[in-house]
């Protein structure tokens, strides 16, 4: 059963999330962890919405929306998906490239060439979506097991992390909590989240199991590694009172802790969280987009094929033009992510309390209070970034 929210997960478990959870522990320590949790929890409430929407659509997400909210609404939620890919695309070249150049050497550039050369033939396949799915199935199994390792023997206080559940800004992190509430409250992801439900043919009477098998240890999963991201910085980098300032940074400072060893698995979880999202980022991009302009709403169809071949290019491509990515760069582009998201929750909410369309698998009012507070903060996160660039 397990399949579609894992997809959302290794989407939202990329590169820039790690960048921003990098710099949240460097920076603030365990004081920001609180913001993983609540964000997973509205990220949860969304990706089970966007199940029953998968299960309730006769066609797709963006071919429902057409019909209830009409086409250009239908259009532009597929058009703004698209762009928040483009934006992801750069990062997740970037990303596993670093982390395979730090592991066997040679030019990152290469090695992003090699991932997106590799990510380009899993889209070849005839049945797209299954193949994607089982890869990233066995990806987001060895980051966890990456990321709790390290977390293991950086040796942090864990009283502290446990403290920092607690909730409080520090000065001068506000556009730090929009990058972390933008990467872990990912409603581009939880919209995808629809798609691999309808390809996978779910029915009201399987909604209980795929909840319990897939939606809460798919959003979850990414939420803990997140948090043991920020705990093994806090300890690491709060250890020898320094800042990462690449994401190659932190896996060097690791290594006068844990050796070689600590520093390469770190490298290789770095590297596996942007090849997973690389490849989740490029089939919804290339789904959505063709679902939006009517051209299928399956990964298979040509149209999302080359959609989500331009995907790649475009973050190879930057790539190679600006060798050099710096995690503030990386961790902006993530927090701009939150400007087209409040539209995408919008929609979700809207559809999924839609009567007519969802029938017994409606919102129930628990769900509409979780769902309504999960749009509000990321509606006043929208205003703090507009506000934030702005000054």
């Amino acid at each position: 059963m397990a399949g579609p929210a894992f997809i959302a997960g290794a989407w939202q478990f990329g590169p820039g999330n790690l960048a921003s959870a990098v710099q949240a522990g460097s920076e603030y320590s365990y004081s920001l962890i609180w913001v993983i949790a609540v964000s997973t929890i509205f990220m949860l409430v969304y990706a089970d919405m966007s199940v029953r929407l998968g299960i309730r659509t006769p066609v797709s997400m963006i071919s429902s929306v057409k019909d209830v909210l009409g086409r250009r609404v239908g259009v532009s939620a597929g058009v703004g998906v698209f762009i928040i890919t483009l934006c992801f695309s750069v990062g997740n070249a970037v990303g596993s490239g670093l982390g395979l150049s730090m592991v066997f050497g040679g030019s990152p550039i290469v090695w992003s060439a090699v991932c997106t050369v590799f990510v380009g033939l899993i889209l070849l396949f005839r049945n797209v979506y299954r193949t994607v799915e089982r890869v990233l199935l066995v990806i987001v199994a060895l980051l966890a097991a990456t990321f709790v390792f390290s977390a293991v023997i950086a040796q942090p206080d864990w009283f502290q992390a446990v403290h920092g559940l607690v909730p409080s800004i520090p000065p001068g992190g506000q556009l730090l909590v929009v990058a972390l509430v933008g990467t872990n409250f990912s409603l581009n992801a939880a919209f995808f989240t629809s798609y691999g439900t309808h390809e996978r043919k779910r029915t009201a009477a399987e909604y209980r199991q795929t909840t319990i098998a897939d939606t809460i240890p798919g959003i979850v999963a990414p939420g803990i590694m997140t948090s043991l991201v920020i705990i093994v910085a806090a300890a690491v980098l709060g250890r020898q009172n320094t800042e990462a300032t690449t994401l190659a940074g932190l896996a060097k400072i690791f290594e006068p802790i844990a050796g070689p060893i600590g520093s390469t698995i770190f490298a290789l979880g770095l590297s596996g969280a942007a090849f997973s999202a690389m490849v989740a980022n490029a089939t919804a991009g290339g789904t959505m987009l063709s679902d939006a302009l009517g051209k299928g709403p399956s990964p298979s169809t040509p149209t999302a094929k080359r959609t989500s071949a331009v995907i790649l290019g475009f973050g190879l491509l930057i790539t190679m033009l600006f060798t050099k990515s710096p995690v503030q760069l990386i961790i902006f582009a993530q927090a701009l992510t939150v400007l087209i998201a409040p539209f995408l929750g919008l929609l979700l909410f809207v559809m999924s309390n839609n009567r007519q369309l969802m029938g017994n698998l409606r919102n129930t009012w628990w769900k509409n209070i979780i769902g309504a507070l999960g749009f509000l903060s990321i509606l006043s996160l929208s205003g703090l970034l507009i506000y934030e660039l702005l000054g």
